[in-house]
């Protein structure tokens, strides 16, 4: 019997309340369109405050992006659980509350549970933790989630792709996390290298 069609990569974007979550919604819109991705999304309440306040977006504008929007309150829900096949997450932007609770295994909301199943099932967890100046705490938390196997990747402007407009430092920032997440795009251009010419 010939084999069925492969089942879809299950990919989950979580927004807490950091500033910055028009990285979690483009995140979301270019996923939306990459055949064989079934796409998961939470928002945390603060995370809907700043959607609402930076980008003036309700759920209404996510919901026909992803196959599910889940609640964070929702401890019940798929992604509490290793055995909800997820084969990455990305918490967009996220905030140094939510990094915090990941470090220290509190998953007391679907997206700090959903976290740590990640961790905890040696899957890809992407942060791109959003805060500055950054102190001793927020440090050592970068350090914690890293040794347990995140991948802290906060949104830095790269000025060698000559950016013309915030769309173009967004988009930058973006396509380092897909490719992370092995997500093709085609968001920035490719680093080249330069021709070193002495006089």
């Amino acid at each position: 019997m010939p084999d069925g069609p492969p089942a879809p990569r299950r990919l989950l974007v979580a927004i807490s309340g950091a500033s910055g979550a028009v990285y979690g919604w483009r995140l979301l819109q270019v996923m939306a369109s990459v055949p064989g991705v079934q796409l998961h999304a939470v928002v945390s309440d603060a995370g809907w405050l700043t959607l609402k306040h930076e980008l003036d977006l309700a759920p209404n504008a996510l919901r026909p992006l992803v196959h599910t929007l889940h609640d964070a309150a929702n401890l019940g829900a798929g992604p509490a659980s290793g055995s909800f096949r997820c084969d990455g997450m990305v918490v967009a932007p996220c905030s140094m509350r939510t990094l915090a609770a990941i470090a220290h295994g509190l998953s007391d909301n679907l997206i700090t549970r959903a976290a740590d199943v990640m961790l905890k099932e040696r899957r890809r967890l992407v942060l791109m933790a959003r805060e500055t100046p950054l102190h001793l705490g927020h440090l050592r938390n970068m350090c914690t989630v890293t040794e347990m196997g995140a991948i802290v990747c906060p949104p830095m402007p790269a000025f060698y792709l000559r950016p013309r407009s915030i769309d173009d430092l967004v988009d930058a920032s973006v396509a380092r996390v897909l490719d992370l997440l092995d997500v093709p795009h085609t968001l920035s251009e490719r680093w080249q290298g330069l021709d070193m010419v002495r006089e």
